[in-house]
């Protein structure tokens, strides 16, 4: 992997990974036009320039983090779903991420929900619940579990549909969201540097160069994404989102039954 493949995976997580549109199948794309080998070091990379992503919300909401410590028992009741799901099923949850046809079709499937989203819970938008309690936070990791399970649908989808389930305007299920992508992604990446590691694997110099540069990149653009995504989602809602995830699932499908051989990486 060259720098510049580095700083544009690193681009394509910052403006994606809090944007209901899915990392994941961005990530196929990129990788397998730019022709990254999937080995064990660039599966690693994509990962763990998701801490650079996260230390984005930490800065952004420095003041919520430090605000109570039931705001980190929430968090902890949201996540742990997603975690027993990881730690059960990770055999199988690998092997459903190696198919490029199942990250299609749920980018395909997941934008038309979307397009349909903005007026099933058109009401939430006078809600006044602003502060996410035990019960909701729960089912919230809920719907986190089947990002898990259907590679290409988007955490960031899935949890701000799950806070809209639970009469969240889209503001307040937009931030919770956020809010769930650090435990969230930090132990994503804690096992994958685990399985890194475990593997008598290292990091070179070039590759701590890659990482830094990658996770210096990510925070930066995930800095401008999560500061434009809420604005944006509150104006213009989910729809266009949408459009866009058909688009992108499209794509996939016709070039992977056209034969072409992406790599996952």
């Amino acid at each position: 992997m060259t720098i510049i493949e580095a700083i544009v995976l690193a681009i394509i997580e910052g403006l994606t990974e809090f944007l209901p549109i899915s990392s994941t199948g961005h990530m196929i794309i990129a990788s397998s036009f730019m022709g990254i080998a999937s080995e064990s070091f660039t599966k690693t990379f994509t990962v763990a320039i998701q801490l650079g992503a996260i230390l984005s919300v930490v800065v952004i909401y420095w003041k919520r983090f430090f605000q109570s410590i039931d705001f980190y028992f929430i968090l902890l009741m949201a996540f742990l779903p997603s975690a027993a799901m990881g730690f059960l099923l990770s055999d199988f949850i690998d092997s459903i991420f190696d198919r490029v046809d199942v990250v299609g079709f749920t980018l395909l499937l997941g934008g038309i929900f979307l397009l349909f989203v903005d007026d099933w819970f058109k009401g939430n938008e006078n809600s006044i619940i602003n502060q996410v309690e035990y019960k909701p936070a729960f089912l919230i990791g809920c719907f986190q579990c089947l990002a898990i399970l259907l590679p290409g649908l988007s955490r960031s989808a899935a949890t701000i549909i799950g806070g809209l389930t639970q009469k969240l305007n889209r503001k307040t299920a937009a931030e919770f969201s956020f809010f769930l992508a650090v435990p969230t992604m930090l132990g994503a990446t804690a096992y994958k540097l685990f399985k890194f590691f475990r593997g008598e694997n290292n990091f070179g110099k070039d590759e701590i160069t890659l990482l830094l540069i990658g996770n210096t990149v990510a925070f930066v653009v995930a800095w401008i994404a999560i500061r434009s995504f809420i604005n944006f989602l509150n104006k213009h809602g989910f729809r266009i989102f949408g459009y866009y995830r058909i688009v992108v699932g499209a794509f996939i499908l016709i070039f992977y039954y056209s034969g072409y051989r992406f790599s996952m990486i």
